[in-house]
């Protein structure tokens, strides 16, 4: 047992120094201490660990899941300690209701729990935990109230640290340099690596003590709940337990569980949201209030606690891991969005390749993997832009966000969970393989996200809102549940694993051309549009462009045929989400 105490002494030389000791920093520490009995030094600002402040960023979905449960082995504390999580769920106020109570909402989700499990964290109790497990390794040793002073980074190890603790001044050296100091981004700054972000969000968050279950938020009686009509399409599993999240053009409110508190937070796009109308918590919960009625009932009358603010949040970095022996990972290196709770993933992945390349001993096989590596951490990052920079908007209404998600968690399901449950992202042959496919959704992904932000313009303008809720769900649509298929795709080798890509590949290319075909079906008003082989066919997913009168005028031109086309899917899925909001 380590009997690290504040005398601990600093010794001349380390294998591992990192900085910082978050989420990403004690889990890159335990993923290490795992795998090899390393000397590791870990220095955090904090005067005491883990803080006495809420720490947000408590959602997570299926890499992190995977990672913190099954690459840590934290899973008995997830379950024992933490709460499970029932998906991500969304939820828009209906044209015709008032906004009072729970029942005046479209629903679009996921029934089922995800096979892989998901949590909510609380990030406080979580990392409280990592502190005392990674204390347990004799070469582990943190250091708290640490003011670093000055750095030299050496080639291929050989790093200088200087810091001052406790009015003493001390010097070491580490083999191995990891910034995980979060948003003080300390190596970026001091390498001169950061870049900005095309993401111009913010976010105004809070807590309050104990649960606040959504499903209370009404005037219906408590048999009335239990039995509610909703319930044929949601099922019975309390919604409470989801990543909740109330939409709007441009912006999202999150509501998450915990064991003691519940978290309320409000992201948004800076273009369709003024900072200053949300600044202050009386100014954030006038603004919610107008919005979404249901929560004054419950918020109105509870303690705030800890009202926070971020802006202009997500970043860029040009190089995150470099072959002299340094890293970044978590917020110090790169950030997007928390839409789809995809900060703990970065971490999985970035920690996961930066775990590799420390225990990969000789220097020419280090130099010859780190490229794939950096790119990779690139790719992770670029792959998120579209969907929060270009059809931010989209999250304003049902259809066109529920287009949007179901593409991009298809995207996700098999581009990045299958190969992180079979180990694939330090497997350099599987790897070249991977980015030469992912490479092209790349344009794929980035023109339907512009088409799916035009889409929802044109619904926005032409339509109106449906009346009455709405319930869908989204693995109604079949390429989304092929996606998920591949979780049960476990410990195949490089070449199946690169046959699973390949389907994928088709699977997504029909889910697009899907897409597509019910926007411009939409748009004509025409809903045999979707099923005719002249028209699917004429869809070029290579040259995308919403233009409503180009398209009506493409639709024209086309030969009259009765022919239908062969899809592998549902092609009626997507009209469940109607106009008027009538369920099927």
């Amino acid at each position: 047992m380590n009997t690290q105490t504040d005398m601990t002494p600093v010794q001349d030389s380390y294998d591992v120094i990192i900085i910082g000791a978050g989420l990403a920093g004690l889990s890159l520490a335990r993923q290490l201490l795992l795998e090899k009995d390393l000397s590791i030094l870990h220095l955090d600002r904090e005067e005491s660990l883990p803080i006495g402040r809420q720490k947000v960023g408590e959602s997570n979905v299926q890499v992190a899941g995977h990672y913190f449960a099954k690459v840590l082995d934290m899973e008995d504390h997830l379950f024992h300690q933490q709460v499970m999580k029932y998906n991500l769920r969304f939820m828009w106020k209906a044209a015709g209701r008032s906004g009072e109570n729970f029942e005046d909402f479209s629903h679009s989700y996921i029934r089922k729990f995800s096979n892989i499990a998901c949590y909510q964290l609380d990030r406080n109790k979580f990392e409280g935990e990592l502190i005392r497990r990674n204390r347990t390794a004799e070469r582990y040793t943190l250091l708290e109230g640490v003011q670093v002073t000055d750095t030299e980074v050496g080639d291929e190890g050989g790093h200088r640290i200087v810091f001052q603790r406790g009015g003493e001044t001390h010097e070491t050296s580490a083999g191995w340099l990891v910034d995980t100091s979060g948003r003080n981004r300390w190596l970026a700054t001091n390498l001169g690596t950061k870049q900005e972000s095309e993401i111009r969000h913010s976010s105004s968050f809070f807590w309050t003590e104990g649960l606040v279950n959504i499903e209370k938020l009404t005037d219906v009686g408590r048999h009335g709940i239990r039995k509610r009509p909703e319930r044929r399409h949601l099922g019975h599993l309390p919604f409470w337990l989801a990543t909740n999240h109330f939409m709007g053009e441009g912006f999202w409110f999150w509501v998450i569980p915990l064991h003691s508190r519940t978290s309320f937070g409000l992201v948004y796009d800076n273009r369709f949201v003024d900072a200053r109308e949300v600044s202050t918590k009386e100014r954030l919960l006038q603004w919610l209030f107008e919005r979404f009625p249901l929560f004054e009932r419950e918020l109105a009358h509870r303690e705030i606690i800890d009202f926070q603010v971020l802006r202009n949040y997500a970043h860029q970095c040009e190089h995150t891991i470099d072959a002299r022996h340094w890293a970044m990972s978590g917020f110090a290196g790169r950030f997007t969005d928390p839409l789809y709770s995809p900060g703990g993933d970065m971490i999985a992945i970035h920690n996961t390749l930066i775990t590799d390349a420390i225990l990969t001993d000789e220097q020419r096989a280090l130099k010859a993997k780190l490229p794939g590596y950096e790119r990779m951490m690139k790719a992770v990052y670029t792959s998120f832009v579209p969907s929060f920079h270009l059809s931010y908007n989209a999250l304003g209404e049902q259809e066109s966000f529920s287009m949007k998600y179901i593409w991009e968690l298809s995207v996700y399901f098999g581009f990045f969970v299958f190969p992180f449950l079979n180990d694939m992202f330090t497997n350099r042959l599987f790897l070249a393989a991977y980015m030469r496919r992912f490479a092209t959704l790349g344009a794929l992904n980035r023109d339907l996200h512009v088409f799916l932000s035009r889409f929802y313009e044109w619904r926005r303008d032409h339509e109106s809102a449906a009346a009455e809720p709405c319930f869908f769900e989204f693995t109604s649509v079949e390429p989304l549940r092929r996606a998920e298929s591949t979780f049960y795709e476990v410990d195949v080798d490089v070449d199946g694993a690169i046959d699973v890509l390949d389907r994928q590949l088709n699977n997504l290319e029909e889910l697009a051309r899907y897409l597509v075909a019910h926007m411009c079906a939409r748009v004509a008003g025409d809903p045999g549009l979707v099923t005719s082989r002249n028209h699917v066919e004429s869809i070029d997913l290579e040259q995308l462009e919403f233009n409503a009168e180009e398209l009506a005028a493409r639709w024209n031109a086309l030969p009259v045929s009765g022919e239908a086309y062969a899809w592998q899917l549902d092609p009626h899925a997507l009209a469940k989400i109607s106009q008027n909001g009538v369920s099927p």
